[in-house]
């Protein structure tokens, strides 16, 4: 019973200007689902690392020429001789 109360009360809580109704007429059901399915990418970067990048386009640069530097036979071993 203590349920029913509390979605009675939130019923309630709509204000009568909102009538969704009105609101929903132009509304597309799956407008954005082929690009949820789609999927996204998010990564969270550390603020020192965030720092030497002004915008995504760097970021996705400096990934690529990290890319692109793993192909090249020999390059992974010299990075991590580098490092250590």
């Amino acid at each position: 019973m203590n349920e029913l109360k509390q979605t009675d009360e939130l019923e309630d809580e709509l204000r009568p200007e909102y009538d969704l109704s009105e609101l929903l007429k132009h509304a597309v059901r799956g407008k954005y689902a082929a690009r949820y399915k789609a999927g996204t990418n998010l990564v969270l970067l550390a603020p020192d690392v965030a720092e030497a990048f002004p915008d995504e386009q760097a970021v996705n640069d400096a990934l690529r020429l990290v890319m692109q530097l793993a192909k090249i036979p020999g390059a992974h071993r010299e990075l991590i001789t580098a490092e250590q």
